[in-house]
């Protein structure tokens, strides 16, 4: 029979406390330095990988969320979050640099928040400009007397200059016809060079080298410019007219040469309106646009530049011709208050067009189909084109009736090319100005959501106008996103019409093609039914048995909402039914919850256009448990080939439903499908805030295992969780020791880094063949036993000098005196023997990796070269790791095959290292601890 162990946390004696985090780093980085009075600040160079972890304390399993505040408005991330430990950017940008904050709540007390900094260093190709002190007025640049030579490029952190002249370093006093300038927007940093009396020798190679001092190793930029008596800006010329005037669907080619500049300078094209049509091309200066249209054309400007001067440009403008958008309008008589024709009045037919260009655009009139020339009563004039450009009138004075018929406006431009734009207007008797109704019926108009409704405005008048439609009742948009739709017969139709779409519709004339008189309109008002919106649309309710329920549904809004009914039902049973009166909600309560009363309950509220509904399942299953991850030293037994974990939880709202009778616990390999399960029984009732311990056994090492737990009450199994319990080596909760002899394989946990040179051996004297190297190396392990083991590097060919080996040890967890958090970070004694004899010995490095560092972030906490002789020495280290951390050896070959070094007894014990012992005394010492320790672990394990 399973047992577990319970005692109550902080949060159930209600001193919760609330989540910690602090944020690691595993990616590439150059540095990371902490600001004494604000945060962490994390060095990267642009290209590389940004990886933070956020680590956190806390029960429940606090949730993470990161964000970024700072960067640029394009940055994307900041737009959103990542709710993962670890925030992964790979090849980061320098715009993704800034603050970055990890937040971390679980609901007990106040979020954690931790932030950091990135800073991400960058150096572009450097650029060097030339200019003169006076202008470029003259046809020679270099007659003016005085030169600069400007230096500038975009860097993370700022540039530090420096100027060559051939192999010379130039320096402010270096020569009297050469200065540096220090601008003070630059302060520190030279960058500008001034040629003062300019000298033959001043003709030569000028360098500028931009440095930011090898920060992540970016190397320095070098750029040359080489400055002659020929020197000189760049200058273009365009072999096109300006403007351009085209018909679409012409190729168009742009030709643009240089006539001078030394050196020689770059050609580039650009377009005022935006970048170039994707269809263009561009070769030698010279751009072509084939089968050019109206969204083509645009001021073309040819840009040479090659740093001498300002850059050169020329422009040309494109015009496409085009005729668009033809449309007409009716005056009557503007001398009489009256919208009709009348016979011996004057009537004014206009016609517009739009015209590119609008110097080419030219009208005509005909009558019945026969050319309309003006005269006294028939007056054809063209508007002041700023007033209204590509329009003409024509003014009939003193109407007749052999007046009457159909009068033609015919648009063209000069040259043709375009088709001609022909507007038809009928004058007549029946010629009348528009009038607007609405149907009988159609307003107000009532629809159910979801349907199709036509609003129909009837219109009459000859010429119909265009009907322009709108909302009266507020500044919305139409159905289609736009403020005002067209409709040439005077219905709007509206499909799978919504409740916001309630309201007034207004249907007006438009000027165009039609009358210009004051327009018409009328409204039509459109009520949209729609069933009650309810809430809550859906909730759970998990109860014991024999205790009451209740459940209140209430009405958010409906149309109409007069007439509303409601119905209460457990699955199609009706419990329950009523009207509404002056209340908004209705409930309904068990008053004793029983097993048939488990179900999903709906109250459906009613009006004539459908149900609303409200869905509650009521259920006795338990919450989940909340699993604890902040044990202390979990692994609570490490035997050769098994560990056993302690697996604690507390339970979610425990005293929600019936007492937890029992846990479910399944458990299965990762990788595998198979579970193995078994049943905790459960003694009383489970406290809030109650840690529950059961502890896993016979667990394979070093194997990682999924355990599920689920709580069982008398309604049956309640929610599951899940979580993974991997395998570290602990120091050892009661012994606080760590020992590695390396006499038994595999090496107590240790492993190769993948991505140093070569590998550390395990050898022992009695197996090693010393045949080549006989003047390196131990003759034994530690103890003098040619039988034991240990660890080392073999330095014979292929090897090279400066190969590195790296071996590291088993993740340790830290012990803090508080479980709860690290305030004040343990200290341990690292020790270890060495063995460095040979006349090529290298160098041996010993490391502490803490988690979330990668191996270049650890820096060595002992160091040592060069021969020590033909001998066993220990090394002792304090070390104050404060996250779960791993010791690495490294090993680097020296100049020849007699450099192999070796290490045996790796120990980690809890406390400061003491002092260390003469030589007596501390081999007395050294036999005394190694045979206790045999007798305690042959005793414990």
């Amino acid at each position: 029979r399973a047992q577990i162990q319970r005692q109550l946390t902080h949060s159930a004696q209600g001193r919760v406390p609330p989540p910690t985090v602090r944020i690691v780093h595993s990616g590439h980085t150059c540095n990371v330095e902490e600001e004494r009075y604000s945060e962490r600040v994390y060095t990267i160079r642009e290209g590389e990988t940004l990886e933070l972890t956020c680590l956190v304390t806390g029960h429940p399993r606090p949730q993470i969320r990161w964000t970024k505040t700072a960067g640029s408005v394009s940055d994307r991330f900041q737009d959103s979050s990542v709710f993962n430990e670890t925030l992964h950017i790979a090849k980061i940008q320098r715009h993704q640099g800034g603050r970055y904050y990890c937040k971390a709540e679980n609901g007990l007390g106040s979020p954690a928040i931790k932030s950091i900094r990135v800073d991400v260093y960058y150096l572009d190709e450097p650029v060097v400009t030339v200019h003169q002190s006076i202008g470029e007025a003259k046809e020679q640049f270099y007659y003016e007397r005085t030169v600069f030579l400007r230096c500038i490029a975009n860097s993370n952190p700022p540039i530090r200059y420096s100027w060559y002249r051939g192999r010379d370093v130039l320096s402010q006093g270096s020569d009297k016809g050469v200065e540096i300038y220090e601008p003070f927007f630059t302060q520190g940093e030279t960058k500008i060079l001034k040629l003062k009396n300019l000298r033959p020798k001043d003709y030569a190679n000028y360098s500028c080298i931009a440095s930011i001092r090898n920060v992540c190793g970016i190397a320095d930029r070098r750029v040359v410019f080489r400055l002659t008596n020929k020197t000189a800006p760049a200058s273009i010329k365009l072999l096109v007219e300006d403007p351009i005037v085209v018909n679409p669907g012409q190729t168009v080619s742009l030709v643009c040469i240089t006539t001078g500049g030394e050196p020689t300078p770059s050609l580039n094209w650009t377009l005022s309106s935006g970048s170039l049509p994707e269809k263009s091309l561009m070769k030698d200066g010279t751009l072509t646009l084939p089968a050019i249209a109206s969204e083509d054309a645009g001021v073309y400007s040819c840009i040479a530049s090659n740093n001498v001067g300002n850059p050169a440009k020329k422009s040309t403008t494109i015009i496409v011709r085009a005729l668009k958008k033809g449309r007409f309008w009716i005056t009557p008589d503007p001398y009489h208050n009256d919208d009709n024709i009348q016979i011996g009045r004057e009537v004014k037919i206009s016609c517009q067009v739009e015209a590119t260009p609008p110097e080419e655009l030219q009208f005509s009139w005909l009558k019945n189909g026969r050319a309309l020339r003006s005269s006294e009563r028939m007056v054809i004039t063209q508007t002041d084109p700023d007033i209204s450009p590509g329009t003409t009138n024509l003014d009939i004075i003193d109407l007749k009736f052999t007046d009457f018929g159909t009068y033609t406006c015919v648009a063209s431009l000069r040259g043709g090319g375009i088709p001609e734009i022909s507007i038809d207007v009928n004058i007549s008797s029946t010629t009348v100005p528009p009038n607007l109704t609405v149907p009988r019926g159609k307003s107000p108009m009532a629809v159910r959501e979801g349907e199709t409704v036509e609003l129909e405005c009837l219109v009459s008048g000859k010429p119909k106008p265009i009907i322009l439609w709108s909302r009266a009742d507020k500044e919305a948009p139409m159905p289609d996103g736009s403020m005002q739709m067209e409709s040439y017969d005077g219905v709007l139709r509206i499909v799978n019409v919504s409740r916001e779409m309630s309201g007034s519709y207004r249907c007006q004339t438009s000027q165009y093609n039609g009358f210009n008189v004051k327009p018409r309109e009328a409204v039509i008002e459109l009520i949209v039914h729609y069933p009650p919106a309810v809430e809550p649309v859906w909730q759970e309710v998990r109860q014991g048995l024999g205790r009451p329920v209740a459940m209140n549904c209430r009405v958010l809004r409906a149309h109409p909402s007069r007439v509303l009914r409601y119905e209460w039902r457990l699955g199609s049973r009706l419990l329950h039914a009523g009207t509404f009166d002056s209340r908004d909600d209705t409930d309904y309560t068990i008053r004793s919850l029983v097993r048939e009363g488990y179900g999903e309950y709906t109250c459906d509220i009613i009006n004539e256009v459908g149900p609303g509904r409200c869905t509650f399942l009521v259920t006795g299953k338990a919450y989940p448990p909340e699993f604890y991850y902040d044990t202390y030293n979990p692994l609570w037994q490490n035997r050769p080939r098994v560990y056993g974990y302690k697996l604690q939880w507390t339970q979610m709202n425990p005293n929600a439903v019936d007492r937890i009778m029992a846990y479910r616990l399944g458990i299965r390999q990762t990788g595998q499908q198979r579970w193995w399960e078994q049943d905790i029984p459960v003694e009383g009732n489970i406290q809030k805030g109650e840690l529950i311990t059961h502890n896993l056994t016979e667990l394979i090492r070093p194997e990682a295992y999924v355990v599920r737990l689920t709580p069982i009450t008398r309604f049956g199994e309640g929610d599951s969780s899940t979580r993974v319990v991997t395998y570290s080596v602990p120091i050892n909760p009661y012994l606080r020791e760590f020992h590695c002899s390396f006499e038994e394989d595999p090496v107590c946990m240790f492993t190769q880094d993948k991505n140093d040179d070569f590998d550390w051996t395990r050898h022992s004297a009695a197996t090693r063949d010393t045949k080549y190297t006989p003047n390196t190396g131990p003759s034994g392990d530690r103890s003098s036993s040619k039988q034991g083991f240990y660890m080392y590097i073999e330095t014979s060919r292929p090897r090279k000098e400066g190969d590195t080996a790296r071996l590291l040890s088993p993740t340790f967890n830290v012990a803090p005196k508080n479980p709860h958090s690290i305030t004040s970070p343990p200290a341990y004694c690292f020790s270890f023997y060495y063995h460095m004899y040979g006349k090529h010995i290298g160098t041996l490095n010993a490391f502490v990796k803490q988690k979330g560092q990668s191996t270049s972030d650890a820096g060595p906490v002992w160091s040592l070269s060069g021969n020590q002789g033909d001998r066993w020495r220990q090394a002792k280290i304090s070390i104050h790791p404060t996250a779960s951390f791993q010791v690495m050896f490294e090993g680097i070959r020296g100049p020849g095959i007699e450099g192999d070094i070796a290490i045996d007894d790796v120990t980690l014990e809890e406390g400061e290292c003491p002092d260390p012992p003469s030589n007596r005394m501390y081999q007395t010492c050294i036999s005394m601890v190694t045979g206790l320790f045999m007798h305690f672990i042959f005793n414990f394990f």
